[in-house]
């Protein structure tokens, strides 16, 4: 199983469905959200709305409480009665409380220590197809109060956890999502937090207003000199015929040249 939504992945309160299809036209995956977008009064109301108000499954994740919990429960009895698959589950901690999901693709979000922690396990499990971080929430359950310094830059230990979810993910070959941005009026902030997240080898990345879906998805997309320059360099690899090269006053080997081939996957969508 893998994880090809698209990358701009746009949550959405589950208990608004007059929102459900302009997020739907703003996004590549719609996230129907049954946890902390919605107050406990309204869960009851939120649920009965997804089932009454159906997206394309293709394109829509429908994020559940955290799994052992009664709303859980409820999440997963409206769950079963639409034809949604893609289930993301807050506050995932274990790789066992997942055999629960058999049938359904399972993005994890980890966002606790405990969930940091266990990432690996996680990630390894076959239902699960991608892996996403959690900051304030993680930073929350150490008793903190904040996952960013002033200037809008991650403090270390969110770094920490955001690196760690990345390298489990990749170590199962299981897509990394990064985490929303939360101030949606700085679309330069997020571009840039989102080209981080390309160079380093996120697949996709959360937000939280239908503003922020555009600019997500144009930094996931290369520059058209960013194509032309990989084109370029593959095929100076294959005229070269080594396995080390020099290029533009670089050397060339496996990991460059890779690098490069990723680039017009992404180009290819």
């Amino acid at each position: 199983m893998t994880f090809s939504l698209g990358p701009a992945l746009l949550f959405c309160p589950a208990d608004r469905p007059e929102r459900y299809a302009k997020a739907a036209d703003r996004a590549d995956a719609v996230i129907l959200d049954l946890e902390d977008a919605v107050a406990p009064a309204g869960k009851a109301a939120a649920r009965r709305h997804l089932v009454d108000n159906p997206l394309d499954p293709a394109n829509t994740i429908v994020r559940i409480n955290a799994l052992g919990s009664a709303d859980s429960d409820l999440d997963l009895a409206a769950l079963a009665r639409t034809p949604y698959r893609t289930v993301m589950v807050a506050k995932t901690e274990s790789a066992a409380a997942l055999a629960a999901l058999d049938g359904y693709d399972v993005v994890a979000l980890c966002e606790t220590a405990a969930g940091i922690l266990a990432a690996p396990s996680i990630a390894a499990t076959p239902n699960v197809v991608a892996l996403m971080w959690g900051a304030e929430d993680l930073v929350a359950s150490l008793g903190g109060s904040s996952s960013r310094h002033e200037d809008g830059s991650y403090r270390a230990v969110a770094m920490h956890a955001r690196s760690a979810v990345l390298l489990a993910a990749g170590a199962s070959g299981k897509t990394a999502i990064d985490s929303v941005y939360i101030n949606i009026a700085d679309l330069a902030g997020l571009a840039a937090e989102v080209r981080d997240a390309v160079a380093c080898g996120f697949g996709a990345t959360a937000c939280i207003h239908p503003s922020q879906a555009s600019t997500i998805r144009s930094e996931y997309a290369p520059t058209g000199q960013q194509i032309a320059e990989a084109r370029e360099l593959l095929a100076a690899a294959q005229a070269s015929g080594a396995g080390v090269f020099a290029f533009g006053g670089r050397m060339i080997d496996g990991p460059i040249l890779r690098h490069a081939e990723q680039t017009l996957r992404r180009a290819d969508g």
